[in-house]
């Protein structure tokens, strides 16, 4: 990513010191659902957060800001749920109260019995992950050694390690990692396997992080099925 940090602009704006949020908002069509009008994209973030290291971009990759991606003008808020980084910028409001949205408020939060009783706090940093580059259910061929591939982050601390089981978890090894490890950003992974039967097969990878987290086997199950963090289950066939 490319562009220009949300806090120089809000400085040169004369954002006021009393300021305790922000609300980005798209130029996307309004959001109906069930015959609700619930407006465009947006969602607040903590004054904070953005005056740390959010960004205002305008390039990806060298080159400007493809359509689906957010043209001209979107926000990048790293290590934090994808729904923050609003895409196609139109507006910011600034606030000395604590702001809401549907996005905030009825979305993106924790509910379900493992929940606090009426949902936890808005959603804000991601969790740790890991997956590979390789679509459910591909046919590998047996006897010849197939390289491995996949992504790994996490936005609590930089990636530390990645291990993949070749036999549904019964058995772990270490990936080779690609990048130098640091936090809000992935890593690239790999590692060499040869299958020596046919038939189906179960490939998981899991992550551990510099603080020491790890991927868990089973996700806590919330109702909207955000955060979902557990080891994938990748099946492929051996033929």
């Amino acid at each position: 990513w490319r562009g220009v940090r949300l806090a120089d602009v809000l400085r040169r704006a004369g954002i006021a010191r009393d300021a305790v949020a922000v609300q980005p908002r798209g130029l996307d069509d309004p959001y109906v659902s069930g015959g609700v009008d619930h407006g465009r994209v947006r969602r607040p973030l903590p004054i904070a957060k953005a005056l740390d290291d959010v960004i205002l971009a305008y390039e990806m990759n060298g080159e400007p800001l493809p359509y689906d991606h957010g043209h001209p003008v979107r926000l990048v808020v790293p290590s934090w749920i994808g729904i923050a980084s609003i895409k196609w910028l139109g507006d910011i409001e600034v606030s000395a109260r604590p702001l809401t949205s549907p996005w905030s408020t009825d979305w993106y939060r924790l509910f379900g019995d493992a929940h606090p009783e009426g949902g936890s706090a808005p959603l804000g940093r991601q969790t740790l992950k890991s997956g590979y580059q390789l679509p459910f259910g591909a046919t590998l061929e047996a006897g010849r050694v197939h390289r491995l591939t996949g992504r790994a982050w996490s936005a609590l601390a930089p990636v530390r390690k990645v291990e993949v089981s070749t036999d549904g978890g019964a058995r772990w090894r270490p990936a080779q990692l690609h990048d130098a490890p640091r936090r809000d950003g992935w890593v690239r992974w790999s590692a060499p396997w040869r299958p020596h039967r046919g038939g189906p097969v179960t490939l998981l990878s899991r992550t551990t992080d510099a603080a020491g987290d790890v991927q868990p086997e089973r996700a806590v199950h919330n109702t909207q099925g955000y955060l979902f963090n557990a080891v994938v289950r990748h099946p492929v066939t051996v033929a």
